[in-house]
């Protein structure tokens, strides 16, 4: 997802942004003690178990200060990763790996914590066939990190964005003035090549999106009584998803039923991060 396109266009502003945040004129804790460049080389150490996600993000931050700097990577997005354990090193002018440290770590530890959250849900899916899905309650200017955390994690991205797909939830069945006009609405706009998917929240709404011919009718906060019964009048004349605080505690009521997909945003919203750190900062001798 993050090659050398994707991180000129769409991530490097928002690294650049986050620099700026953190070094408005100067980080003069390190030019107060390290007056000139200096080489050295610093270590990146998990604290905690769990996947490590974010290291091209995490190499981006020091480029962006300096394209000199030099990395060394044992692990790669995806692989576990123990307490105590050496993930790589960075070797570069010390000025650079110090003002880029906080950063690059926050990018890290939150893209690996999302990721190890996430793979918790999936874990606890495994051999029932329903995807897991995020949704789009993620931090500004961070859903493109987050939402690869997701994938990182096991998981898919539900819409990235608006323009992505069309969902009509309570709202725009209220401002269209009822189910079968939102849904005939959007067709007319759309045309048959994208799928409409309807959010209901009881029964009488699971009837009118199936008569409206809904693609994808999504089960938003029903109880797993009310579940079943819309699933059993549904009857795979839509495919089915299921949302509403879910979480890791919960999500196994679903993990037997006969849907696709159950969506969280708890993936991006609630996950804590995974504790890593730089250590053993030292100068070494240029050849």
């Amino acid at each position: 997802m993050f090659d050398s396109t994707t991180l000129k266009l769409n991530a490097d502003p928002l690294i650049l942004s986050a620099l700026a945040e953190d070094i408005s004129n100067e980080d003069i804790s390190t030019h107060s003690v390290i007056k000139k460049s200096t080489l050295g080389t610093v270590d990146l150490i998990s604290k905690e178990n769990g996947i490590i996600c974010g290291l091209p993000i995490f190499q981006r931050v020091f480029q962006l200060l300096d394209d000199t700097i030099k990395f060394r990577f044992d692990v790669q997005d995806g692989d576990w990763v123990q307490a105590g354990q050496k993930l790589g090193s960075i070797t570069g002018d010390i000025r650079v790996l110090l003002s880029g440290e906080r950063t690059a770590l926050n990018y890290l530890q939150h893209m690996s914590g999302i990721a190890t959250y996430t793979n918790e849900f999936v874990s606890i899916l495994k051999d029932s066939g329903i995807t897991l899905l995020d949704s789009r309650k993620t931090t500004p200017n961070n859903r493109i990190f987050e939402k690869y955390a997701v994938k990182i994690g096991g998981a898919q991205n539900h819409r990235y964005n608006l323009s992505d797909g069309i969902l009509l939830k309570d709202n725009h069945i209220g401002a269209a003035g009822s189910i079968k006009k939102a849904v005939q609405s959007s067709r007319s706009y759309i045309g048959h090549l994208k799928k409409i998917e309807v959010e209901v929240e009881n029964i009488q709404m699971v009837k009118e999106a199936l008569e409206a011919q809904a693609d994808i009718i999504m089960l938003d906060n029903m109880n797993i009584d009310l579940i079943k019964e819309a699933i059993s009048i549904i009857d795979k004349k839509a495919e089915i998803e299921i949302s509403g605080n879910i979480r890791k505690e919960n999500i196994h009521l679903y993990q037997n039923l006969d849907v696709q997909y159950i969506s969280s945003g708890a993936l991006t919203h609630s996950a804590d991060i995974l504790d890593l750190s730089l250590k053993n900062l030292h100068p070494i001798e240029e050849a």
